[in-house]
């Protein structure tokens, strides 16, 4: 068990083969931005990590200049993630890579059973331009609808290789599958890191309120924009009040429109302090593994003009009253 240690957030990361899975992790290595990742991959040689970011190879482990490390996972997944829980150093995340032909909620399973892991979500990678060709094979069709259907979020990758014609046909087909999962398109696997590994507060921004980080933009308090092509925008607050668990429960069951990714640490009537996390249509909220060091904490993420801030605030940072 992970005593003494706040839970390490787990990503799954899925899709069929050629989706753009290990272009997306050789990214989230080189662009840890300060965090500390651990990646566990079941083929190194498939990652190519540029020779300079390289600390050492030890065999099953690959360690690098950042911090950061990439575990093969061998036969036994279980046996790699306690390596990494069990670490001298502790990571900031972990994200595995599902196969290209199986099941990822079957691996995201693994975030549920273990207290010491804390599942964020299921990412699953579409071809944009090879995906219906291979919906129409009848061996590969299962296997690719079972990838989506385990989806917290789905991302239609390599647009640039598909024509408006076919990406509408690929957004149509992925919509019958996923329902009400947001879809997104990308090319070149390029994605914000928060929402594959959780979106994490600023340093300056812990400890402000909504209201005093919103001070630095005009366009709305609390709302920040992330400048990632203009695609998404966050919005973040340090909530005053002790929050009522039952509300926040009754907003994560409702898939709060325009929300992809949220987590935070919060004060509720009935944990004390407490770890929320929402993730494209799963919602979370349990006592927190460890006390905060810097006090409430909330962060969100969403497609850049969808992101419902007004009801945010007032669910998280509410006037007082009194």
């Amino acid at each position: 068990m992970n005593t003494g240690r706040p839970r390490l957030p787990l990503t799954v990361i899925g899709g069929f083969l050629g989706a753009g899975k290990t272009t997306l992790l050789n990214r989230l290595l080189r662009e840890s931005a300060g965090r500390r990742l651990a990646v566990l991959v079941n083929d190194f040689g498939a990652l190519n990590i540029d020779a300079e970011l390289v600390a050492k190879n030890a065999g099953d482990t690959i360690a690098l200049t950042n911090g950061c490390v990439c575990c093969s996972i061998g036969d036994d997944l279980t046996d790699a993630l306690i390596r990494v829980l069990e670490g001298a150093q502790p990571f900031d995340a972990v994200v595995i890579e599902a196969s290209g032909v199986s099941d990822p909620w079957r691996i995201a399973q693994v975030g549920l059973a273990d207290p010491g892991l804390s599942l964020e979500g299921v990412i699953v990678l579409v071809d944009a331009g090879a995906v219906l060709e291979q919906a129409a094979d009848p061996l590969l069709a299962d296997s690719l609808e079972r990838q989506l259907k385990s989806a917290d979020l789905v991302v239609v990758n390599k647009v640039d290789q598909a024509d408006a014609r076919q990406r509408r046909r690929v957004l149509d087909w992925v919509a019958g599958i996923v329902g009400t999962t947001p879809v997104f398109e990308s090319a070149r696997a390029i994605l914000p890191p928060g929402l594959l590994v959780g979106p994490a507060l600023a340093p300056g921004d812990r400890g402000r309120s909504a209201h005093e980080a919103g001070a630095e933009d005009t366009a709305h308090a609390g709302q920040l924009h992330d400048d990632h092509a203009g695609q998404f925008e966050t919005w973040s607050c340090s909530p005053r009040a002790v929050l009522a668990a039952q509300r926040l429960r009754a907003w994560l069951r409702s898939r709060p429109a325009g929300v992809l990714r949220l987590k935070g640490l919060v004060r509720t009537d009935e944990h004390g302090w407490a770890e929320i996390q929402f993730s494209g249509r799963n919602g979370s909220l349990r006592k927190a593994a460890a006390l905060p060091a810097q006090g409430a904490a909330v962060v969100a993420i969403g497609l850049s003009g969808r992101l419902p801030a007004a009801t945010l605030e007032a669910l998280f940072d509410p006037p007082y009253t009194g």
